[in-house]
């Protein structure tokens, strides 16, 4: 056993040789490093790899998959490709893929409609998300159509032709994220809609922050998203491979509308359709209103995102409100007092089913647990008094949590996780040392970092005996100072690009991998855009009161000094308004804003109508276009010129791994 070993070591190494070899600093993408190998061949080691039943599991129920490669929108562009991470399929070992998230990536390729249980359906692989349909009386409930109505309506179109072609009688909306509600559109009509055919149903607080939970921090979260899901990244055994939770975001047309039935509270029972669903709240675990249920037709818990087969965020790298581990952990023991005996299935918005009593409560159970681990270890570590990074390089999860294949970090970490978790507590701008109270900006500190480690072409040869010696993390951070220091050193980018692009190699967590990649593309190329779902269709429905919200953090303080305005608007048919008034107070170079209020003495009064406005968030009319044909009326021109002259507008192509 030794002697192979080493034979196994020893062509390692003279493989190593040419890589080293060819690991030039260019702007080119690079294979495996020995240290890469050897890293993920030490996760194929410690993991059991023989056991495959979640293949078993992801492949159960199979009926048919779609039968064209992509799915595309009515212009002919295509929104999902099916066909772009077959290569996961085609090697059992690829050297640039962390072996763990190979698997994953696997369990996600298999895409199709699926039979969970008799009158329960799912299509996978479709989109980010599951969509799943139940059985009612008159027609198919469906629950999360994906993030875009192309997907969604394929998903629908599948079941119909290959089940039972019904009417949908009800959407049933299990969180405020868009990839459980954007392909409303592609499952019913609006006429269907607006006729009161169709309800939809989703927890209380959903259309708001479904809405505006991304409108004052959105353009920042728009541009990490594309390095999070790996959009900017070709789908490839050096690109894109997964994204934990499914493959990566479709990039179809998504919509929203208004709950007709909201839920409130756990215990509540209502008949969707003659099916009922006991519903059990979760605000403020994976998003901010989310609900689970079950269903005891058909014994089946629908656990939202509550529940995956992978370790889920306490902070997204997209960035958004640092979430409560302890509370997410409080809801699963709760959802096994109510349902653990009740469950014979257990569907959930990503990923395939759990099936069998014993197997549902163990995966509860032991989720359950690692999230409160991770919860109650970073307490007790940081009540010693260490750091975030030194919790995060600390924290291992106990064996009988850390082997099971749902408790491993495809989407979430343990690392990051455990950060957030003192973040939620402490707050991760500080970690207490003074020494750190008020640090130098990056361009500075690099410049004060590189100076004093003898010059960039110094800093660069430290770098690059680093990465000789497989020492990534190190490399990088000493390279990203040359790189703020000076943009426009190529070597220096072209190096931590490749020191990146290694520890993308060896992440197990798709959205690590991704950013590491996205970085070291962007360092070799600049910037470019990625595609993304054309959310006007959601942002139309915006209301009025989010709308002047988002203004405020627009307000350029120069442009703004020593101007004070006072702006009514007036809005006819304004449902989110008992007036339809608001207003606008500008000074001291702060905006605030009133709903069903009017100031004295206006410098500025604004009147239209709500759907106006809709049609200036979806980009139909322009703001001059709409105050030419006289339906934006303006009662001062130049004040209205003043008021605009003060706002800034937001591009995505600022720099993250740059200046």
């Amino acid at each position: 056993m030794k002697l192979k070993k080493s034979v196994v070591y020893l062509s390692i190494a003279l493989i190593s040789q040419s890589v080293m070899a060819s690991m030039e600093i260019t702007p080119d993408s690079k294979p495996a490093s020995i240290y890469t190998i050897e890293k993920n061949e030490a996760v194929r080691s410690s993991l059991n790899f023989d056991n495959r039943d979640d293949f078993s599991a992801a492949s159960r129920g199979f009926i048919a998959t779609w039968p064209e490669k992509t799915i595309r929108d009515k212009a002919g562009n295509v929104v999902w490709d099916f066909d772009a991470y077959q290569f996961v399929d085609a090697q059992q070992k690829i050297d640039t893929i962390n072996p763990s998230l190979h698997r994953m990536a696997q369990l996600n390729n298999k895409a199709g409609l699926f039979k969970v249980t008799d009158g329960v359906y799912q299509v996978r692989g479709f989109d980010l998300s599951v969509i799943s349909f139940i059985r009612g009386e008159r027609g198919w409930i469906v629950i999360d159509p994906l993030i875009s109505e192309e997907t969604a309506r394929a998903g629908l179109a599948l079941l119909n032709q290959h089940v039972e072609k019904l009417p949908v009688t009800a959407v049933v909306i299990t969180h405020s994220h868009i990839d459980h509600f954007g392909g409303i559109w592609g499952v019913t009509t609006k006429e269907a809609y607006d006729a009161g055919q169709v309800a939809v149903v989703a927890p209380e607080g959903f259309y708001e922050h479904a809405i505006s939970e991304n409108v004052l921090a959105g353009n920042l979260m728009s541009r990490r998203a594309s390095f999070m899901y790996g959009n900017l990244a070709e789908p490839g055994p050096r690109g894109l491979v997964d994204a934990g939770l499914g493959k990566t975001t479709s990039t179809g047309v998504p919509g929203i509308v208004e709950p007709t039935l909201l839920i409130h509270k756990t215990g509540e029972k209502h008949k969707i359709d003659g099916i009922e669903f006991d519903f059990q709240m979760a605000n403020g675990s994976e998003a901010p209103a989310e609900f689970m249920a079950f269903m005891p037709k058909y014994n089946t818990l629908l656990a939202s995102e509550v529940m995956t087969h992978t370790i889920h965020n306490i902070s997204t790298l997209r960035g958004a409100q640092t979430r409560d581990a302890s509370k997410w952990a409080g809801y699963i023991d709760e959802t096994i007092q109510l349902y653990g005996d009740k469950a014979d299935t257990m569907i959930a918005s990503h990923h395939w089913p759990t099936w069998g009593q014993a197997k549902i409560k163990n995966q509860l159970e032991k989720t359950r647990d690692m999230y409160q681990y991770v919860h109650d270890q970073t307490l007790r570590l940081a009540n010693m008094g260490y750091t975030p990074n030194e919790i995060s390089a600390s924290i291992q999860l106990p064996t009988s949590l850390d082997k099971e294949w749902y408790n491993r970090g495809y989407y979430g970490t343990v690392s990051h996780n455990a950060r957030a978790t003192y973040d939620f507590y402490f707050g991760a701008w500080w970690d207490g040392n003074p020494a750190n109270l008020n640090p130098l900006p990056p361009e500075e500190a690099g410049a004060k970092y590189v100076e004093a480690m003898g010059g960039a072409d110094q800093v660069v040869q430290i770098a690059q005996k680093a990465v000789e010696r497989g020492e990534y993390r190190w490399a990088v951070t000493l390279l990203n100072h040359v790189v703020f220091a000076d943009p426009s050193n190529a070597q220096a980018r072209y190096l931590e690009a490749d020191a990146m692009e290694q520890l993308g190699y060896q992440s197990e967590s798709g959205p690590w991998r991704n950013n590491y990649l996205i970085g070291a593309k962007e360092l070799r190329e600049g910037f470019k855009p990625a595609p993304t779902p054309d959310t006007t269709a959601i942002a139309k429905n915006m209301p009025v009161r989010s709308v002047l919200e988002s203004l405020t953090v627009r307000v350029n303080p120069e442009k703004a000094a020593g101007k004070t305005m006072v702006v009514n608007l007036k809005v006819s048919g304004d449902q989110n308004s008992e007036s339809g008034e608001y207003a606008m107070l500008l000074s001291n170079s702060v905006l605030k804003t009133y709903q069903d209020r009017q100031l004295d003495h206006a410098d500025l009064t604004l009147t239209f109508s709500q759907s106006d406005l809709a049609d200036l968030l979806a980009r139909k009319a322009s703001f001059e276009e709409l105050i030419k044909a006289g339906k934006f009326k303006v009662s001062d021109s130049q004040k209205l010129n003043e008021l605009m002259s003060i706002f800034d507008t937001f591009a995505n192509d600022f720099g993250i791994v740059t200046p």
